[in-house]
């Protein structure tokens, strides 16, 4: 039987091979699991811990005491995501992991935002799944109702403006907004000091 971590492996690696019927049964296993793992954090409340605890189990991954999530949350496998720390996401977020999401640190993450690691071929009788990550750099701020696409990448500092569709990467410390996304302005960050 194959595992979850043969699954990623898969996903992670570029390949454009279709997946074997096995490798099939076990990602709808772990979209099966990440359904349940989602219903359980979205029905009732739980404390910040409880959500750390669930958010673990559900990335696979321990995720650090300084995460901080609104309900509801959304995503259709879990296990390709990977979050650093003081993270805060919003409520009503959705996060289509298969192709991996990377969030670092300090990031903000507003309401509504989606994050969409795959999309299928344009042939309308072959909609292959194509997969790419998503890579959110250190102290970014994604406003609420933005959607980023497979294979993007927000560099440190970065703001996406509201309702923005963010389709290609993000230089470090700039404003992006728009349908798709442009360049606003660059941001002039303070220097800190530490006493």
């Amino acid at each position: 039987m194959i595992s979850v971590e043969e699954i990623l492996e898969y996903l992670n690696s570029d390949r454009i091979v279709e997946m074997t019927e096995e490798m099939h049964a076990c990602s709808l296993q772990q979209s099966q699991n990440a359904i349940r793992q989602t219903m359980e954090l979205n029905t009732k409340y739980h404390t910040p811990e409880e959500i750390v605890r669930i958010m673990s189990e559900l990335t696979g991954e321990e995720v650090d005491e300084s995460f901080m999530l609104f309900p509801p949350f959304y995503t259709d496998f879990g296990r390709n995501i990977h979050i650093g720390k003081h993270v805060f996401i919003n409520s009503c977020c959705n996060f289509q992991d298969q192709g991996g999401i990377y969030i670092g640190d300090h990031v903000l993450i507003g309401h509504r935002v989606v994050l969409a690691t795959i999309d299928h071929d344009l042939d309308p009788f072959d909609r292959s799944n194509h997969c790419a990550p998503i890579r959110i750099g250190n102290r970014v701020w994604i406003g609420a109702g933005a959607i980023i696409t497979k294979g993007v990448t927000v560099s440190d500092g970065a703001v996406i403006a509201a309702g923005a569709v963010v389709t290609k990467d993000v230089p470090a410390n700039t404003v992006v907004g728009g349908v798709p996304a442009k360049v606003i302005k660059k941001i002039e960050a303070a220097e800190k000091v530490d006493h």
